[in-house]
Order: structure tokens, then C-alpha cells, then sequence
């Protein structure tokens, strides 16, 4: 009885031997099997070679797991099937070798080539098979054939490739018109092509097999055979050499050796590729001949020689050159040469011989060279093109002749004659000065006196417009106290009435009665130039383009409106508003003088005023302009209306229609600027108003955002500094209702004090004109000592030169112009604490920084990244920014740095980054709109606002962090964690 683990293993079929139903073969039952088939069985399906057993006279198959790939389809029921049933295609073949087999024949079939039907399409397959007869028990009779297949199919295959490979190789060899040989390690041929054979003079077989002696002889062999070894060495050599071939006497080769390795690394032999190089030679030998020839016929007339390649650069050895400048072979290539001519006449060597070159025409010129003892030489320049077959330019050949004694002849020759000359001009000038100053005496001290009248006018208005300048400012900026203190108490009564609608309604119209004194606060202070402005570099033509709809409606329908603009108008550097302020005033003043239908022209060009118009009008300088000018159709002006057109508050308008300070904004602001303004009109004809602005060489600048985030207050301590008691006091009760903890000092002498008193002062917020000796500016400097990093923030209704030059305010000041309501004194504060505390903080101040305000937590706890991350760092205050980008640094992330918007987005157009980590304060953008931008265009991006707000601004993009200023390390690092979070 067998074992049910009969066959022995776990083959897959050795399982199927177990399962099959083999009395229904002529095998019959399993159990019943005579002992040789059950060892030869067992043998089987436990071997890794494919076997296949065919037994009895009906030939039943039994295989292994290895014979199922060579089954193919025909597996599993080719097992328990008859080799005829199983393989018909190739029966023909088997039962031969089956009858044979069973006779007790053992036999062996070598890369047998069948055609299989096993995938179900014919198939030709190469095998090597053995057949061995399995004997009875009793060794009498044969039971069965069995048969180890090998498929070696991808073998053959592989090997037919290889040898169609190698012939093709020998063919391609053969085709060379180069000499290829190849020699083992004792330096017998084993391989020479068609070229080889053809130039020695040898056949095939007289070379293969034969030593390196044998073919080329022992005097020839001896000089190459160096060279084999060497690169049997491991050396690949390359010469030229010459070879005295069998019967043809000495040739010129070029000679490459080159080793050949097996895949172990090991070197079994040399390559020697011989090049027929001995035209080549001749060629060289007689060009250099030819050169020399010309070179000595060159310097028989004192001359240099020099080629140039077609393109015009000097390239190869330069004898003559060389020996005229000193300079190496190094020095002179491509355009070196031009270092020895003389720098005043480089740029123009170099440009008329290119020229010379695009033309294909004979160069002729004239320069100095320095020669090698240092000193300069003149020198007569011809070069020619030398052309080839087809009309194309070969090189350019050139002479350098030394022209210095002709030119010093000729020079001195004619500075004797200009000399002559020059005697007999200034006699004839003379007499023609003396002849002239007699005809015309009396005009040129008429015009003289003219002169000296129109000077005296100009200084006169000048001094006019500035003590007129000066009285409008300081009424402007007591006008803006009591403005201050106006609209302070009413914006802290509109707080006490919002349960009154009636009087909440008559607050609101006193407020805009305090917003239209403002305005006119503010024309003052633009007449008498002592407005600070806000200049950026804008483009006129877009201006004028925004404010067209604004115009229009102003102006009404019966108005046509004209706008002439020039290609390429230059940029302005103005303050953009009060440039539109000023155009809409013009544009009024044009429509009150049209009264009723007209035409308004807006002109803009670029213009160059002269030294001679500077001299004339008195009050600008020469130089590039871009004028804006306004001209209607009205009524026109008299003279003595124009002389006056720019006095404060003159007007021909009727009394309630205007304040007379259009016109003085204008000049005021357009002085401030740095520019000009003329006027020309008559009466019944219109008037024409040109403004002449500076032209600007920089890029234009986009337009500063206003912030509009949420009012919140805070706890921090606030000085406030001014003289004016009521201005005080309203400024005490604003702050105290945002929640801020007040000091007061009533100049700047007493606010110095109580910053030295040691008490906690956070923001300094002062006014710029002060009584005392102290200035407000030397004040706040002097804080800033004894308190590091103090928050100082300005505020004035007229400002002076402590804060602004130029008409601008100085780098880093901030200021808050009066009157200024509540919502922007509640935003500038927090803006100036935010960056003074971050600002101490990176400057390792040695006070605590506030705490700031408590940022919402995240929702569940965010990993530490473990990766350094791609980081752009956008914060305008430098400081701030190099104390965070080192922070982040320590932290392994790479870090790109940027102060503004623009060069922000241009790094997010050239690389990806991981987290956008900004400042919402940015000069020329709010970095909510950098934030959405950015986003658009790298919609993965984390986003990190870093600010002195407590929440974050509306519209922001969804994944957006608030990192609150000022922030350390830790802080840093957690929205850093938080905002991956949002994004992963």
C-alpha cells in the first residue's frame, strides 16, 4: 500500500500524480505500480531538469514541475496523456525515437530544431534532448523512455545574432578606408581588414596567425612594437609616425594603439588603426614653404604679416604680430590683438573691421599699436579675403605698415599751417568784434537791462510764492490741530449717540465737514510745498487712461474731451495722487472758463528743455521733461489775471464757486516735484497749461495697496508727545478707547524725560513741530538709544525738514498726517508696534517683547517636518527678514529672500517652493494679494502671514497661517509644521 505522500515533495506535479485517476491508463491503479516505475516517478517530480517519462507500448506521459514551460498549453492534461494524442506535429519524429528507445537504444539529439503548436500557433523552438530506456525490474525488457529536454532557443538565437553581428563588424571594417588590426598579447594578428591586406600587399591568410615581424619585417617591427606595448600596458597611444611598407618604400601614418579589454577588466590584446596621412603632409610641407616665402618677402618692405579665419578672428601662430606686440599666442587669439591697439582708437579698429568682414571687402585703416618696448606707433592696416572654389571666404590676409614718421611729418607740416591760420582768424575776429561792438552797443544794453528786469520779476514772484508758501503752511497746520481735535471728539461722541439716529446723522455731517477742511488744509500745504509726498515711478499715459471716466463725468456731456499720447512716453516719479488731484483741477478750472459746450485737449510728449528756456523762465533746470498739457476752448485770460493765476485763494470764478487754491496746488506740488509750469492764454482764444515733469530712467512702479484689515487696539504703552493741549487730550481718549495704557509730555524736552525715566514705553508717538530747542526727530533718535528698538510713529498737519527732504519722507519714518480718524490711528499703531517688537526681538534686544495677541490653535497637532523645505521669505523691513531667514536656516530649510511683491512673483514664475511665508504691509503690494497670486500660480503652496494683526484679513486663501509679531523660534517653527498640515 503507498503512503498518500507518494510521490515524495511538494512539486505541483508530484500532486497531480497523486490525484489523477491512473486506472483508466494502462498504467493502471498507483498502488499497483511495479517498484521501478514508482522510483523513477518519484525521481522525476523532484528533479529541477524538465523530464518527461513516456511508458508502456502506448507511450503515457508523466513530467515534472520543470517540463510544464516546454508543455505550454498542452499542460496539465499532457500528463496521463499518449505522446501521439499530446504532440501530433512532431510524432513523426517521436515514434522513432520511442521504438528506438524501448529496444534499449540511448540517444542524444543536439540543438534540435521542431515546430510546436503548444501556444496555440506554430512555433519553432531548438532543444537539446536525451533519451534513456527505463529497464524492468528484472533488467529483460525495457517499460518506458525517458527523455531531459533543455530549450535553448534565446541560446541559438543569441548566437546566430552574434555571429551576423561579427560579420557585419568584419564588413564594416572592411568597407574603412583606414588600416584596422588587432593582435593578442604575444602580438600575432588575428584580425586585419581589406585595408590592411591591400597596403601591404598581403592576402588574408598570410597575415592571421603571423607575429608583427613576420609581416612588416624586423626594422619596422621593432619601432611599433614599442608602441603595442605600451598599450598593452593599458595605455591608448596616439602619433605620427612613419612606416616603410614591404616594396613601397616609407609613408606618413597617423598611428593609434588602443587596448582591448575583456568584462573582467583584463587586457587580451591591442587595436592598431593606421590613417593614411602622407598627402596630408606633403600638403602642410608645402604651404609652410609657401608661408615662409611670403613672410620673408613681407619683411623685406618693413611690413607685419597676419591671417585672420573667415569669420575675422586672429586664430593660430602669429610670428610677425607676436614679435610687434609681444604678446603670446594666448593673449592674441579671437580679438586679444585689440589689448595692444590704442584704447582711443579700439572701439573703432573693432567696428570697421567687423564691418569690413559682413561686406567681404578690402579693409584699409589707420590705428596706433603698442610695440613690445611699450610705446605707441601709427600704423597703415590692408587686409584682403582670400576666397575658395565656391566664392567663400577662406581667411583674411593682412599688413601692418609703420606710417609714424609720414603721419609726424605730416602733422607737424600742418600744425605749422593751422598755426597761420589760426594768426590770421583771430586778426579777422578782432576787427569783426570791434565793427559789431560799435553797430550794436545800444541793443545789448537794452537787452541787457531787459534782462536784468525780467530777473528782479522772477525773484520778486519767487519770494512772494515762498512767504506765501510759508504763512499757508503754518496756518495749515494749526488749521489741522483744531481739526484733530475736532474730529477726534466727534468720532468718540459717534460712539456715545449710535443709540440716536438724529444725532448720529449730524455727527456724520460735521465729520465731513472736518474731511472738506482737510482738503483744504491739504491745498495749502501742496501750495506752500510742504506737503510730504508719496513719489513712485508711473507711467503718465495709463494715469491719464484710469482717470478718463472720472474726467468725463466730471466735465459733463455737452465737453468734448481729447487725449493725444505718444508712443514711448517717458516714466515720471510723482506722487501718484496729488498728479491726479492737480490734472482734475486743471480740467474744472477748463470747464468753469468754457461754461457750456467745448472742447478739452489732453497732450502729453517727451520734451527736452534747453539751457536757453531754463535761462529764460528762471525757475527750472535744463534737461529730459515729460509735459502734460490741458487746453479748453474758453474763455481765455488777461494779462493781469495771469500774472496772478497762482496766488492762494485768487479766483475769477464767482463768489461760493471755488477757493482760489486749484491753481496753487498745482504750482505747489509740481515745484515740490522738481518740475515746471507755464501758462499761455488770451482772451477769447482758451488757455494752454503745460506741466514739465522729470523724466524718470527707472522701471514703473506698481501702485502701493491701502490696508484695509479689522481696527483692534491693544495693551501696549503708548507716549504721546504734542503741544497741543486739546490735540492731547483727544489723542489720549482715541487711544484709551482702543485699549493702549497712555503717557503725555507736552514738547519734546519733557517726553525725553519720560523715556529716561525707565518706564515702559512700547510706541512713541509724537508730533513733528515742537517748541524748544530739542526737534521732535532728535527726540525720537535720542528715545531709541534708551529704549532699543522703540516703535516711533509721527504724525504733524505740516511737516518740516526734520522728516522730509526733497519733498519725501526720509527711509524708515512713519507718519500719520492730521487729521487722521480713528480706524487709521488704530491701524498705523499696530503695524509700527508689530515691526518694532519683531524688530527686538531679531536684534536679541534685552527686554521681553510684548506678548502679542493669542493666535487660534490648529485644529489637531501637526508633525514636525523632517525634510528641508523650499521657503520664500517676502518682509520689506530688513532686519525682520534676516532674522528669519536664519531662524528658518537653523531649521535646515532653503531659504529665498525678497523685499518686495514684484521680485517675489518673478521667483514663483521660475521655482516651485513649498511655503510662502509673507508680510501683509509690502510696499508696492498687500501681501494678501502676493499670497493669492501666488497660490494661482503654485496651487500646493503653504501659505504664512506674518503680522501685527490678531486675525486674519478676509479673502485670504483657504490654507493660509497666522504667525503673529513678533515670534521666535518656536512660534516659527509650529506654523511652519501647521501650514504643511493644512496642505498635505
Amino acid at each position: 500500500m503507498l503512503s498518500r505522500a507518494w510521490p515524495t515533495g511538494n512539486s505541483v506535479c508530484g500532486e497531480l500524480v497523486r490525484r489523477f485517476d491512473w486506472s483508466r491508463t494502462s498504467l493502471g491503479p498507483i498502488d499497483q505500480w511495479p517498484q521501478n516505475l514508482r522510483i523513477k516517478v518519484n525521481s522525476l517530480v523532484n528533479s529541477p531538469i524538465p523530464q518527461v517519462l513516456m511508458w508502456g507500448r502506448d507511450h503515457v506521459m508523466i513530467y515534472n514541475d520543470s517540463y510544464v514551460e516546454i508543455a505550454g498549453n498542452y499542460h496539465p492534461k499532457a500528463l496521463g496523456g499518449k505522446v501521439p494524442d499530446i504532440w501530433p506535429e512532431i510524432w513523426d519524429f517521436n515514434s522513432t525515437i520511442l521504438e528506438r528507445g524501448l529496444e534499449g537504444e540511448v540517444q542524444a539529439f543536439r540543438e534540435q530544431t521542431m515546430v510546436l503548436n503548444r501556444s496555440g500557433a506554430p512555433e519553432t523552438v531548438v532543444f537539446d534532448l536525451f533519451y534513456t530506456p527505463i529497464y524492468n525490474d528484472d533488467g529483460t525488457g525495457v517499460d518506458g523512455v525517458l527523455c531531459t529536454v533543455l530549450e535553448i532557443t534565446k541560446t541559438v538565437r543569441a548566437r546566430e545574432a552574434l555571429a551576423e553581428s561579427q560579420a557585419e563588424l568584419y564588413h564594416l571594417a572592411d568597407a574603412l578606408p583606414i588600416l584596422v588590426g588587432f593582435m593578442d598579447k604575444s602580438l600575432t594578428f588575428r584580425f586585419a581588414n581589406q585595408c590592411y591586406l591591400d597596403m601591404l600587399g598581403v592576402t588574408r591568410e598570410q597575415v592571421i596567425g603571423s607575429q608583427i615581424t613576420d609581416v612588416l619585417g624586423a626594422e619596422q617591427a621593432a619601432v611599433i612594437e614599442d608602441m603595442l606595448h605600451h598599450a598593452l600596458s593599458g595605455e591608448t597611444v596616439n602619433v605620427d609616425a612613419t612606416v616603410r611598407l614591404p616594396g613601397k618604400g616609407p609613408r606618413a601614418f597617423e598611428m593609434r594603439c588602443l587596448p582591448r579589454k575583456t568584462r573582467d577588466d583584463r587586457i587580451d590584446g591591442v587595436y592598431m588603426i593606421l590613417i593614411d596621412i602622407e598627402d596630408r603632409k606633403q600638403t602642410e610641407i608645402r604651404l609652410r614653404n609657401s608661408n615662409d616665402r611670403f613672410s620673408a618677402a613681407v619683411d623685406a618692405i618693413h611690413s607685419v604679416l597676419w591671417t585672420n579665419s573667415a569669420d575675422g578672428r586672429m586664430v593660430g601662430e602669429q610670428r610677425g604680430w607676436a614679435a610687434l606686440t609681444g604678446q603670446g599666442q594666448d593673449e592674441y587669439q579671437d580679438y586679444g590683438w585689440a589689448d595692444a591697439v590704442h584704447p582711443d582708437d579700439r572701439a573703432g579698429t573693432i567696428d570697421a573691421w567687423h564691418k569690413a568682414v559682413q561686406a567681404r571687402a578690402t579693409f584699409e585703416w589707420e590705428h596706433r599699436v603698442r610695440g613690445t618696448d611699450g610705446d605707441y606707433r601709427i600704423f597703415a592696416i590692408r587686409a584682403v579675403p582670400t576666397l575658395g572654389a565656391a566664392g567663400e571666404i577662406v581667411e583674411w590676409v593682412g599688413v601692418h605698415t609703420d606710417i609714424t614718421e609720414q603721419r609726424m611729418n605730416e602733422a607737424q607740416l600742418l600744425a605749422q599751417a593751422e598755426d597761420l591760420q589760426r594768426q590770421v582768424a583771430h586778426r579777422e575776429r578782432a576787427e569783426d568784434q570791434l565793427r559789431r561792438l560799435n553797430e550794436n552797443l545800444e541793443a545789448r544794453v537794452a537787452d541787457e537791462i531787459d534782462r536784468h528786469r525780467r530777473t528782479e520779476q522772477a525773484l520778486h514772484r519767487s519770494q512772494k510764492m515762498e512767504s506765501m508758501g510759508q504763512l499757508t503752511g503754518g496756518v495749515a497746520h494749526d488749521f489741522n490741530n483744531l481739526l484733530q481735535v475736532i474730529a477726534g471728539n466727534l468720532q468718540m461722541l459717534a460712539k456715545d449717540v449710535e443709540a440716536d439716529p438724529k444725532a448720529g446723522q449730524r455727527v456724520e455731517n460735521a465729520l465731513s465737514a472736518v474731511t472738506r477742511g482737510a482738503k483744504l488744509a491739504s491745498q495749502l500745504l501742496a501750495f506752500g510745498r510742504r506737503q510730504p509726498l508719496e513719489p513712485r515711478v508711473i507711467q503718465p499715459c495709463r494715469l491719464v487712461g484710469e482717470m478718463d471716466e472720472l474726467l468725463r463725468r466730471s466735465l459733463g456731456e455737452t465737453i468734448e474731451v481729447q487725449v493725444i499720447v505718444p508712443e514711448n512716453l517717458w516714466n515720471i516719479c510723482v506722487d501718484r495722487a496729488q498728479l491726479e488731484s492737480a490734472l482734475l483741477n486743471l480740467a474744472i478750472n477748463a470747464r468753469d472758463a468754457m461754461d457750456g459746450p467745448g472742447r478739452l485737449t489732453i497732450e502729453m510728449a517727451n520734451t527736452q528743455l534747453d539751457e536757453v528756456y531754463a535761462r529764460v523762465a528762471g525757475d527750472v533746470s535744463a534737461g529730459d521733461y515729460v509735459m502734460l498739457a490741458v487746453t479748453d476752448t474758453g474763455c481765455g485770460m488777461t494779462p493781469d489775471v495771469l500774472d496772478r493765476i497762482f496766488d492762494p485763494f485768487f479766483s475769477t470764478k464767482p463768489e461760493g464757486r471755488g477757493t482760489g487754491l486749484g491753481m496753487s496746488m498745482v504750482y505747489g506740488f509740481v515745484k515740490q516735484s522738481g518740475g515746471h509750469v507755464s501758462v499761455y492764454s488770451e482772451p477769447g482764444d482758451g488757455t494752454t497749461v503745460r506741466i514739465y515733469l522729470p523724466r524718470s530712467e527707472s522701471e514703473e512702479e506698481a501702485d502701493i495697496p491701502l490696508f484695509d484689515g479689522p481696527v483692534v487696539g491693544g495693551t501696549e504703552t503708548v507716549l504721546v508727545v504734542e503741544d497741543d493741549e486739546a490735540v492731547r487730550a483727544t489723542v489720549v481718549d482715541l487711544l484709551g478707547s482702543l485699549g493702549y495704557t497712555v503717557l503725555t509730555a507736552r514738547d519734546a524736552q519733557a517726553g525725553l524725560a519720560v523715556v529716561e525715566s525707565g518706564l515702559h514705553i512700547d510706541v512713541l508717538f509724537t508730533d513733528v513741530v515742537m517748541p524748544g530747542t530739542l526737534s521732535s526727530r532728535e527726540m525720537a533718535r535720542r528715545a531709541q538709544e534708551v529704549i532699543p528698538g522703540l516703535g516711533v510713529l509721527f504724525t504733524s498737519g505740516y511737516t518740516e525738514n526734520s522728516i522730509v527732504h526733497g519733498g519725501k519722507l526720509d527711509p524708515g519714518v512713519e507718519l500719520l498726517s492730521k487729521p487722521y480718524p480713528r480706524e487709521a490711528l488704530a491701524r498705523r499703531l499696530r503695524h509700527v508696534i508689530a515691526n518694532a517688537q519683531q524688530i527686538r526681538q531679531a536684534a536679541g534686544a534685552g527686554h521681553a517683547p510684548q506678548p502679542a495677541a493669542p493666535r487660534p490653535a490648529p485644529a489637531a497637532a501637526v508633525p514636525a517636518t523632517d525634510r528641508g523645505l523650499s521657503i520664500l521669505l517676502v518682509e520689506d523691513n530688513g532686519l525682520i527678514r534676516a532674522d528669519t531667514a536664519i531662524m528658518l536656516e537653523e531649521m535646515g530649510h532653503a531659504v529665498t529672500q525678497a523685499g518686495k511683491a514684484a521680485p517675489a512673483l518673478a521667483c514663483l514664475e521660475d521655482k516651485t517652493f513649498d511655503l510662502l511665508l509673507t508680510d501683509l504691509g509690502l510696499p508696492d503690494m498687500n501681501g494678501n494679494d502676493l499670497a493669492q497670486r501666488a497660490v494661482a500660480i503654485q496651487p500646493g503652496l503653504a501659505v504664512v502671514y506674518a503680522t501685527g494683526d490678531s486675525q486674519l484679513p478676509a479673502n485670504c486663501p483657504a490654507q493660509t497661517v497666522l504667525l503673529c509679531k513678533p515670534y521666535g523660534e518656536d512660534q516659527l517653527r509650529g506654523v511652519v509644521n501647521e501650514a504643511l498640515g493644512r496642505i498635505a
